[in-house]
């Protein structure tokens, strides 16, 4: 026999992070599906200066699409399951750290100019300081 306490635990939940977390994988559950259906046009219209780190490689912009497909189900994960929030979300602050870092050293050794700093900004360091804030926040809970 389950207690209450296990069956809510288990049961799909959207509070407020469930909510949070339900829009953060389907931001990158688009971003996938668009790098995995359409790499050159992602490539190309995505409003991040992409080409600015060198030629398209569909391969690796496919292969990149597929971290993000698997980002999405973490966080969707996530969303509806609570007591999965605190490892899906650490997984994903640990991959948007890291690649925040990239960018950084890149942009600080001068692969790229400084505007990319704030070009950067919105879709790169600011999704990683909000999965670190989010995932600090469940695991307090």
């Amino acid at each position: 026999m389950t207690s209450r306490s296990e069956t809510a635990a288990s049961t799909p939940a959207l509070d407020f992070w469930g909510i949070v977390l339900g829009v953060f994988s389907l931001g990158n559950f688009a971003n996938a599906i668009w790098m995995l259906a359409s790499p050159a046009s992602w490539y190309e219209n995505l409003p991040a200066g992409v080409p600015d780190f060198g030629p398209l490689n569909e391969h690796f912009v496919r292969d990149i699409g597929a971290i993000y497909l698997m980002i999405a189900v973490g966080l969707a994960v996530a969303a509806l399951q609570p007591r999965w929030r605190v490892p899906a979300c650490s997984s994903v602050a640990a991959y948007m750290i890291l690649h925040a870092l990239v960018h950084v050293l890149d942009t600080m050794r001068g692969l790229v100019g400084p505007e990319h700093w704030m070009i950067d900004l919105p879709g790169v360091y600011i999704p990683a300081i909000l999965l670190t804030f989010i995932t600090w926040k469940v695991a307090q809970r």
